[in-house]
C-alpha cells in the first residue's frame, strides 16, 4: 500500500511517501522553489515525486494531510468568540503567517490543486485528515524504541500547543495536552521577534543568544511562564495580546513595562536583550523539564520521543537527559512541521490500520539524489572545471584539505530532510582552529557573528570529546564538551562550553564516516565542524544551487558527487552572484 503525506497552505508544505510502511521520500517544498517557509502548493514536490502532471498519482492509495480540519474550524471559532470584538482580527491572515486561512479547508484545497495538476489524467486518491499532533507525536513508530513516553510542543496544533503521549509498539495514546493558546512555542517565537529577529525563523538564533547573557531577567520571567502542579505550566496573558490581535500585536503593554522597547532589526545588541533571551530559554528549559518530569512519575519509561518545533531547542533537550529520570531522548530529524506529512502517513498505517512496527529511522536522506552526468552538465553550465576521482580518493583529498585549514562543501547522495544539514549538503571545516568559527560566519554564512556551529563525531568516538551516554544522529542535543577537549576542538564550543552534536555512524552514511575517519587519522581528531551548504537561502538540493553557493562564498574547494572542485574563475564567480536570486528568506 502507497499512502502519500501532503500538506500546503502552511509553513513547511511538502510531501512524504510511505510504501508498505517504509518511508521511502520525504521533501519540502522549500527547496525546490527556494522560497524559506514557503506555504506554496507543494507542486514541485509533486512533479518530482510522481512526474509530468502528476501521472504517479494513480499508484497511490491514500493521501493523508497532517491537519484536522474540523478540530482546527472549532479551535479558531472559540479563540474568536472569546476575545471578541478584537479578536475579529484573527480572520486576517497577517496575524498568523505561518498559515493561510484555506487550511481550515485543507482537503478540500489539496483536492482542488490536485485535479488542476493532473489536468483530469489521473483520479485524485481519497485524503484523510490526521491531527496536527497525532502526526507529531507518529515519530515514534519509526524510533528506536519498543516503547516510550512522547512529547509534542510546538507553536499550535489543531487543539493544542503541548500534547502528552505513550507509545507501545504499534499504539500510541494521547494523556493530556494544553489549549492551542497556552502555547511555549508561541512565546518563544514572539519574543525572538522583540528582540529583533524573525518569528517562525530565529528561534534557533535567540536559542544561541541565551548562553551569552546573565540571570538579571530570569526571576521576572518565571511570571511570564509559571509552572503548575502534574507537569502543568500557565502562559501569563497579563503579558500578552495575541489571541486578539495575532502577530500584529503579541505583547501588551506590561511586557514593554518589565522588559523595555523591542530591539529594531539588526541593531546593536545589548545586554538586556542577552539577558532576556537568556531568560525566555531558561524557562523554556524549565518547563519542558517539569513536563518530563510528571511524565516519567505518572508512566515511568526510560525513554522518551520529544517531537514538535520546540524539540529544536537542543539545549532543553539536553537538559532532560541531565535533570531527569529519562536514559534516553529520540528526536526526528524533521521534528517541525517538515515531518508533519510523514507523521500522518504514520499515524494511519499503524495506528488506523494496525499494521505492525518493522522501520527504524536512522539517517534523513529521504530527498532526491543527483547523477555524477546530472552534476557535471550543472558544472559546464556554470563554467567551472572539476577533477572526477573515486570515492577513496575524494575522501583523502577533502580530509587533508579541511586538516590544512580549507573550508570544503560537500555535497552527495539525497538530500537530507528537516532543517539541519546532517552530512549530504554540508559545508565542512577544522574545529581544532580556534577562529575558525568566525571565518565561517563572516566569510562563508555572512551572519550573526555569536552563532556557534555543529561538530559532527564518528559514534564510537562521541563519548571522548562530549558529556553523552547515547548517540545523536540527527543534531538534537547539545551536551557539554568535556573539559579536556575544550583546547582541542574549540572552533566546536559555545560560549557555554556545550556543542550541538551529531554523531555519524558508518551504517548510516559511510563516505561521511570516511571523511570524518580520515580527518582523524591525520590530526587525532575525529570530529568536523558541519554547517548547512546554504546562505541566507534554504539548503541547497540541486547541483546548481551547490555550485552557485560555492561560487558566491569563500569556500575553498567542494566534493559535489565525484567532482572534486577547486575552480573558483572571476568569470563563474560573477555570473553566480548576477544570476542568483533567492526566494523571500
Amino acid at each position: 500500500m502507497r499512502i502519500m503525506g501532503l500538506v500546503a497552505a502552511t509553513h513547511d508544505s511538502g510531501l512524504a511517501l510511505l510504501d508498505d510502511g517504509v518511508p521511502t521520500l520525504v521533501l519540502e517544498e522549500e527547496r525546490l522553489n527556494r522560497e524559506k517557509r514557503t506555504k506554496a502548493f507543494p507542486r514541485h514536490c509533486l512533479i518530482e515525486a510522481m512526474g509530468p502532471r502528476a501521472v504517479g498519482l494513480a499508484e497511490v492509495d491514500l493521501i493523508t494531510a497532517p491537519w484536522d480540519e474540523v478540530k482546527l474550524r472549532q479551535s479558531f471559532a472559540q479563540v474568536i468568540l472569546s476575545g471578541l470584538p478584537h479578536s475579529l482580527n484573527l480572520l486576517r491572515e497577517n496575524t498568523h503567517t505561518p498559515q493561510r486561512n484555506e487550511i481550515v479547508r485543507l482537503s478540500a484545497i489539496l483536492s482542488r490543486r490536485l485535479n488542476r495538476i493532473t489536468e483530469g489524467l489521473v483520479k485524485v486518491p481519497p485524503i484523510l485528515c490526521i491531527g496536527h499532533h497525532d502526526s507529531h507525536a507518529a515519530a515514534f513508530f519509526v524510533s528506536p524504541f519498543e516503547e516510550a513516553n512522547i512529547l509534542v510542543m510546538d507553536g499550535f496544533g489543531d487543539d493544542a500547543a503541548s500534547s502528552v503521549y505513550s507509545g507501545r509498539g504499534n499504539r500510541i495514546e494521547r494523556h493530556g495536552q494544553e489549549s492551542i493558546l497556552n502555547s511555549i512555542g508561541l512565546v518563544y517565537t514572539f519574543v525572538t521577534k522583540f528582540l529583533g529577529f524573525r518569528g517562525f525563523s530565529d528561534e534557533g538564533k535567540v536559542m544561541a543568544l541565551a548562553a551569552c547573557g546573565d540571570d538579571s531577567y530570569v526571576q521576572r520571567f518565571r511570571d511570564v511562564i509559571g509552572l503548575k502542579a502534574g507537569g502543568r505550566y500557565a502562559v501569563n496573558m497579563d503579558y500578552f495580546q495575541y489571541p486578539r490581535y495575532g502577530e500584529l500585536k503579541p505583547l501588551s503593554a506590561k511586557f514593554y513595562e518589565i522588559f523595555g522597547e523591542p530591539r529594531r532589526p539588526r541593531s546593536l545588541l545589548e545586554d538586556r536583550h542577552l539577558a532576556i533571551a537568556h531568560a525566555l530559554q531558561t524557562v523554556t528549559e524549565e518547563v519542558v523539564v517539569h513536563i518530563v518530569r510528571a511524565m516519567v512519575k505518572e508512566r515511568p519509561s526510560p525513554n522518551l520521543v520529544m517531537t514538535g518545533g520546540v524539540a529544536l531547542n537542543c539545549v532543553a533537550n539536553a537538559k532532560v537527559l541531565e535533570q531527569t529520570d529519562v536514559e534516553r531522548v529520540w528526536v526526528p530529524p524533521c521534528a517541525s512541521d517538515t515531518g508533519a506529512p510523514l507523521g500522518s502517513t504514520l499515524w494511519h498505517w499503524h495506528q488506523t490500520l494496525g499494521k505492525p512496527r518493522g522501520f527504524e529511522l536512522t539517517h534523513a536522506s529521504y530527498g532526491i539524489a543527483y547523477s555524477n552526468d546530472e552534476i557535471a552538465e550543472a558544472l559546464a553550465e556554470a563554467g567551472v572545471q572539476s577533477e572526477i576521482v573515486s570515492d577513496g580518493e575524494l575522501v583523502k583529498r577533502v580530509a587533508l584539505d579541511l586538516s590544512q585549514g580549507k573550508i570544503a562543501g560537500w555535497f552527495q547522495g539525497r538530500f537530507e530532510m528537516g532543517p539541519r544539514a546532517l552530512g549530504n549538503r554540508s559545508i565542512l571545516a577544522d574545529p581544532r582552529q580556534a577562529g575558525m568559527r568566525d571565518i565561517l560566519n563572516a566569510k562563508i554564512k555572512h551572519r550573526e557573528e555569536f552563532r556557534p556551529f555543529a561538530p559532527a563525531v564518528l559514534e564510537e568516538r562521541a563519548a571522548e570529546f562530549f558529556e553523552i551516554a547515547q548517540p545523536d544522529p540527527f543534531m538534537t542535543l547539545a551536551p557539554h564538551v568535556r573539559r579536556e577537549k575544550l583546547g582541542v576542538i574549540p572552533a566546536a564550543v559555545h560560549v557555554d562550553g556545550t556543542g550541538r552534536i551529531q554523531t555519524v555512524s558508518r551504517a548510516a552514511n559511510p563516505l561521511y564516516y570516511d571523511l570524518i575517519a580520515e580527518f582523524g587519522v591525520l590530526t587525532g581528531v575525529p570530529v568536523l565542524l558541519n554547517t548547512s551548504f546554504n546562505r541566507h537561502e534554504p539548503i541547497v538540493a540541486r547541483p546548481r544551487e551547490a555550485i552557485s553557493c560555492y561560487l558566491r562564498t569563500g569556500m575553498d574547494v567542494m566534493a559535489i558527487g565525484n567532482h572534486y572542485v577547486t575552480d573558483r574563475s572571476a568569470s563563474a564567480r560573477s555570473r553566480a552572484e548576477m544570476t542568483f536570486t533567492p526566494g523571500p528568506i
